[in-house]
Protein backbone atom coordinates (compact mmCIF):
# COMPACT_ATOMS: atom_id res chain seq x y z
CA UNK A 1 0.00 0.00 0.00
CA UNK A 2 3.17 2.41 0.52
CA UNK A 3 3.84 2.70 -3.22
CA UNK A 4 0.14 3.32 -4.47
CA UNK A 5 0.87 7.57 -4.14
CA UNK A 6 4.27 6.87 -6.43
CA UNK A 7 2.59 6.55 -9.70
CA UNK A 8 0.24 9.69 -9.01
CA UNK A 9 3.28 11.44 -8.16
CA UNK A 10 5.27 10.67 -11.29
CA UNK A 11 2.62 11.35 -13.18
CA UNK A 12 1.93 14.87 -11.94
CA UNK A 13 5.63 15.02 -12.09
CA UNK A 14 5.98 14.53 -15.81
CA UNK A 15 2.83 16.54 -16.58
CA UNK A 16 4.73 19.42 -14.53
CA UNK A 17 7.52 18.57 -17.35
CA UNK A 18 5.24 18.68 -19.99
CA UNK A 19 3.58 21.93 -19.13
CA UNK A 20 6.53 23.30 -18.62
CA UNK A 21 8.21 22.67 -21.54
CA UNK A 22 5.51 24.03 -23.68
CA UNK A 23 5.57 27.31 -21.09
CA UNK A 24 9.02 27.41 -21.91
CA UNK A 25 8.82 27.24 -25.99
CA UNK A 26 6.08 29.86 -25.87
CA UNK A 27 7.79 32.42 -24.08
CA UNK A 28 10.73 31.89 -26.40
CA UNK A 29 8.49 31.87 -29.81
CA UNK A 30 6.16 34.78 -28.47
CA UNK A 31 9.44 36.61 -27.44
CA UNK A 32 11.72 36.40 -30.43
CA UNK A 33 7.87 37.37 -32.37
CA UNK A 34 8.03 40.27 -30.15
CA UNK A 35 11.13 41.40 -30.98
CA UNK A 36 10.51 41.17 -34.65
CA UNK A 37 7.47 43.10 -34.52
CA UNK A 38 8.61 45.70 -32.58
CA UNK A 39 11.71 46.14 -35.07
CA UNK A 40 8.99 46.48 -38.02
CA UNK A 41 7.24 48.95 -35.88
CA UNK A 42 10.03 51.09 -35.06
CA UNK A 43 11.31 50.51 -38.67
CA UNK A 44 7.84 51.67 -40.24
CA UNK A 45 7.79 55.04 -37.82
CA UNK A 46 11.49 55.63 -38.62
CA UNK A 47 10.31 55.55 -42.38
CA UNK A 48 7.55 57.45 -41.90
CA UNK A 49 9.42 60.56 -39.91
CA UNK A 50 11.69 60.47 -42.96
CA UNK A 51 9.64 61.09 -45.80
CA UNK A 52 7.19 63.16 -43.27
CA UNK A 53 10.20 65.17 -42.26
CA UNK A 54 8.65 65.25 -38.78
CA UNK A 55 10.53 64.66 -35.79
CA UNK A 56 8.65 63.20 -33.29
CA UNK A 57 8.81 60.27 -30.60
CA UNK A 58 7.76 57.32 -31.57
CA UNK A 59 4.15 56.54 -29.83
CA UNK A 60 4.22 52.79 -27.53
CA UNK A 61 0.93 51.79 -28.79
CA UNK A 62 1.74 49.94 -31.58
CA UNK A 63 4.67 48.51 -29.47
CA UNK A 64 1.56 47.15 -27.28
CA UNK A 65 -0.60 45.98 -30.21
CA UNK A 66 3.18 43.88 -31.31
CA UNK A 67 2.99 42.11 -27.50
CA UNK A 68 -0.20 41.05 -27.82
CA UNK A 69 0.20 40.02 -31.54
CA UNK A 70 3.21 38.33 -30.49
CA UNK A 71 1.65 36.17 -27.86
CA UNK A 72 -0.65 35.31 -30.38
CA UNK A 73 1.69 34.65 -33.17
CA UNK A 74 3.55 32.29 -30.23
CA UNK A 75 0.79 29.73 -30.00
CA UNK A 76 0.12 29.73 -33.63
CA UNK A 77 3.72 28.70 -33.81
CA UNK A 78 3.47 26.24 -31.16
CA UNK A 79 0.19 24.79 -32.67
CA UNK A 80 1.74 24.70 -36.29
CA UNK A 81 4.37 22.31 -34.93
CA UNK A 82 1.92 20.38 -33.38
CA UNK A 83 -0.05 19.70 -36.47
CA UNK A 84 2.95 18.51 -38.01
CA UNK A 85 1.41 20.41 -41.37
CA UNK A 86 5.00 19.39 -42.82
CA UNK A 87 4.80 15.80 -42.29
CA UNK A 88 4.86 14.90 -45.62
CA UNK A 89 8.07 16.88 -46.71
CA UNK A 90 11.22 14.85 -46.17
CA UNK A 91 12.89 15.50 -42.44
CA UNK A 92 16.65 15.31 -43.77
CA UNK A 93 18.33 17.44 -45.00
CA UNK A 94 16.76 19.79 -42.30
CA UNK A 95 16.48 22.61 -44.47
CA UNK A 96 13.49 21.65 -46.59
CA UNK A 97 11.32 21.47 -42.81
CA UNK A 98 12.97 24.97 -41.95
CA UNK A 99 12.01 26.46 -45.21
CA UNK A 100 7.97 24.87 -45.13
CA UNK A 101 7.64 26.25 -41.58
CA UNK A 102 9.05 30.24 -41.97
CA UNK A 103 6.68 29.92 -44.98
CA UNK A 104 3.55 28.60 -43.33
CA UNK A 105 4.21 31.18 -40.67
CA UNK A 106 4.58 33.57 -42.96
CA UNK A 107 1.26 32.99 -44.92
CA UNK A 108 -0.18 32.55 -41.46
CA UNK A 109 0.64 35.79 -39.72
CA UNK A 110 -0.04 37.48 -42.67
CA UNK A 111 -3.58 35.92 -42.68
CA UNK A 112 -4.06 36.77 -38.66
CA UNK A 113 -3.04 40.27 -39.51
CA UNK A 114 -6.01 40.66 -42.12
CA UNK A 115 -8.53 38.63 -40.26
CA UNK A 116 -7.45 41.18 -36.95
CA UNK A 117 -7.98 44.42 -39.14
CA UNK A 118 -10.89 42.98 -40.45
CA UNK A 119 -12.66 41.83 -37.36
CA UNK A 120 -11.39 45.09 -35.78
CA UNK A 121 -13.44 47.30 -38.32
CA UNK A 122 -16.22 44.83 -37.76
CA UNK A 123 -16.41 45.57 -34.29
CA UNK A 124 -15.93 49.19 -34.95
CA UNK A 125 -18.88 49.07 -38.13
CA UNK A 126 -16.83 49.57 -40.74
CA UNK A 127 -16.80 48.14 -44.08
CA UNK A 128 -15.35 45.34 -45.51
CA UNK A 129 -12.86 47.27 -48.14
CA UNK A 130 -12.10 50.40 -44.87
CA UNK A 131 -11.05 47.25 -42.66
CA UNK A 132 -8.83 45.62 -45.24
CA UNK A 133 -5.53 46.97 -44.11
CA UNK A 134 -2.57 47.40 -46.23
CA UNK A 135 0.29 45.46 -45.66
CA UNK A 136 3.73 46.59 -47.00
CA UNK A 137 2.20 49.88 -47.93
CA UNK A 138 -0.64 48.13 -50.11
CA UNK A 139 -0.83 46.68 -53.05
CA UNK A 140 0.27 43.17 -54.31
CA UNK A 141 4.19 44.77 -54.30
CA UNK A 142 3.44 45.33 -50.47
CA UNK A 143 1.71 42.24 -49.49
CA UNK A 144 4.47 40.18 -51.57
CA UNK A 145 7.38 42.37 -49.40
CA UNK A 146 5.46 41.87 -46.41
CA UNK A 147 5.33 38.06 -46.88
CA UNK A 148 8.77 38.03 -47.74
CA UNK A 149 10.17 40.23 -44.66
CA UNK A 150 8.75 37.77 -42.19
CA UNK A 151 9.54 34.58 -44.00
CA UNK A 152 13.16 35.95 -43.79
CA UNK A 153 12.81 36.65 -40.71
CA UNK A 154 11.56 33.23 -39.44
CA UNK A 155 13.89 31.21 -40.89
CA UNK A 156 16.50 31.47 -37.76
CA UNK A 157 13.59 30.89 -35.57
CA UNK A 158 12.23 27.88 -37.20
CA UNK A 159 15.84 26.60 -37.75
CA UNK A 160 16.99 26.50 -34.07
CA UNK A 161 13.64 25.11 -33.75
CA UNK A 162 14.39 22.22 -36.26
CA UNK A 163 17.55 21.48 -35.51
CA UNK A 164 16.28 20.94 -31.53
CA UNK A 165 14.11 18.85 -32.65
CA UNK A 166 16.87 16.76 -34.27
CA UNK A 167 18.96 16.62 -31.80
CA UNK A 168 17.18 17.04 -28.75
CA UNK A 169 17.20 20.60 -26.24
CA UNK A 170 19.68 18.76 -24.05
CA UNK A 171 22.05 18.33 -27.08
CA UNK A 172 21.48 22.49 -27.98
CA UNK A 173 21.89 23.57 -24.79
CA UNK A 174 25.43 21.96 -24.15
CA UNK A 175 26.01 23.57 -28.13
CA UNK A 176 24.97 26.58 -27.30
CA UNK A 177 26.24 26.92 -23.28
CA UNK A 178 28.64 24.26 -22.57
CA UNK A 179 28.49 21.31 -20.56
CA UNK A 180 26.52 20.78 -17.85
CA UNK A 181 28.29 22.02 -14.53
CA UNK A 182 25.88 19.56 -12.11
CA UNK A 183 28.28 16.92 -12.26
CA UNK A 184 31.07 19.32 -10.32
CA UNK A 185 33.58 20.96 -11.45
CA UNK A 186 36.39 18.75 -13.70
CA UNK A 187 39.37 17.52 -11.91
Amino acid sequence: MGGSGRPGQETLHKAKEVVLDEFRRFVIAAAYIFILLGLFTVHEEIALRTHAGESQAIPFAPHGFALINALVLGKVALVVEKLELGRRVKPEPLIYPIVLEALILAALFIAMHYAEAIVGGWIHGESLAKSVPMIGGGGVAGLLFAGVSFFVAMLPFCGFRQITLAIGWPRMREILFGPSRRSGPAA
